[in-house]
């Protein structure tokens, strides 16, 4: 035991130094009840920053020989999204996810790391001891049965990361598939997901062009399947270029290395959420009148 009560209890917790002073001048010096004083003290502040906005942190995959997932765990600023603290808790959010089954973001949170502390514990500690609001946002789940292989790529930055699900080859061939992903940013998996009424309203569009014009029938329908091919090259992952072997397809790539694609997933931190435009001149006035 340390000979300093407020170190001693900033190695158990990781709360800071005024908070353990305040928690040890609270319960007379004793460790055990300052620990349970930051603790709900801590809940309480981050029921306080629960109504913020969180839009920034990380995005993560991780990839063992049984499965595969992608996360996303939000911070309010990109400051603390480079906290060692927060870079810990989403390290070990990864951990906990690909260790335990779940279906849903539901399921997730109530997942338990080997203390017993659930996802949600987790990030409401976080909140309290780094100082703004930190959550869990969303995670997939993807199992490797029947010879499937899974590809993942995280973008040094942690903005971005992808995973590529397919039957056939092995996960190291498709990791440059996942990065694919993760940088073309492909809306359709291959030509049979891209929606009926895309394709048609494409024909009706093509069927207007100069160069079907005065086309026999046959001609123009090889012309007309050429357009289509072109167009939905640009956001079909398999008829894309290949970014890491230029010249070549990924259906291409996929067919040399004798696998068939299954599934998708790409996130991006941030993605979908409204953020908070504050002014910053109203906000340090805001705090002044505190």
């Amino acid at each position: 035991m340390s000979g300093n009560p407020i170190k001693e209890l900033r190695e158990l917790t990781g709360s800071g130094f005024i908070d353990c002073k305040k928690a040890l001048d609270a319960t007379n010096g004793n460790i055990q009840e300052a620990i349970k004083w930051l603790q709900e003290n801590g809940i309480a502040k981050a029921v306080k920053k629960s109504g913020r906005i969180a839009a920034e942190g990380l995005v993560s995959t991780l990839v063992n020989d049984k499965c595969g997932v992608i996360y996303e765990i939000n911070s309010e600023t990109d400051f603390v999204a480079k906290n060692d603290k927060f870079i810990s808790l989403v390290e070990e959010v990864g951990e906990i996810l690909i260790s335990n089954h779940f279906s849903n973001n539901e399921e997730a949170i109530k997942l338990k790391n080997k203390s017993g502390k659930t996802i949600e514990e987790l990030t409401t500690l976080a909140t309290s001891t780094i100082g703004e609001k930190i959550s869990f946002r969303r995670a997939l789940k993807f199992h490797k049965t029947d010879g499937v292989s899974i590809g993942s790529y995280t973008h040094s930055d942690g903005q971005k990361a992808s995973l590529f699900i397919a039957k056939g080859s092995k996960d190291s061939d498709l990791k440059g598939v996942a990065m694919h992903i993760t940088a073309m940013n492909p809306e359709y998996l291959n030509e049979s997901s891209v929606p009926a009424e895309k394709v048609q309203k494409l024909k009706e569009e093509f069927l207007d062009s100069p160069s079907l014009k005065g086309k026999p029938d046959a001609i123009k329908e090889n012309i007309l399947k050429g357009m289509l091919r072109k167009a939905l090259s640009e956001d079909t992952l398999t008829e894309q270029e290949y970014v890491v072997e230029s010249g070549k397809t990924i259906a291409k790539f996929l067919l040399e290395k004798q696998a068939t694609e299954i599934s998708m997933v790409r996130f991006e931190v941030g993605e979908g959420i409204v953020k908070e435009v504050v002014d910053f001149a109203v906000e340090v006035k805001a705090q002044m009148s505190k």
